[in-house]
């Protein structure tokens, strides 16, 4: 069985009276049960967050192995704009 903790917390009278709306209309059971959903999304979104970062080092990572070793193209911004307009012409002519 886990332990209950009670704490105060404070917010701006426009979410206070969401809280209390959100509660009066028989949304939620209480205030206490809003912040716990509104902390149960907020760990699922800092989770995510440390995924994408996690891949964002590793193809970090990868890039510098590839320079490393020679796997490299110069920076041709024009190339790059140019796949841009081809991928953009095949979406568009698929919708």
């Amino acid at each position: 069985m886990s332990t209950i903790e009670r704490i105060t917390i404070t917010l701006t009278a426009e979410l206070a009276q969401a809280v209390r709306g959100a509660v009066q209309a028989g949304e939620y059971a209480s205030s206490s049960a809003i912040v716990r959903e509104a902390l149960r999304d907020w760990r699922h979104k800092r989770a995510l967050q440390e995924q994408e970062l996690g891949e964002l080092r590793t193809q970090v990572q990868e890039g510098i192995a590839d320079l490393a070793v020679g796997r490299v193209r110069d920076f041709d911004p024009e190339r790059i704009i140019g796949k841009g307009v081809e991928q953009l012409a095949v979406r568009d002519a698929c919708a």
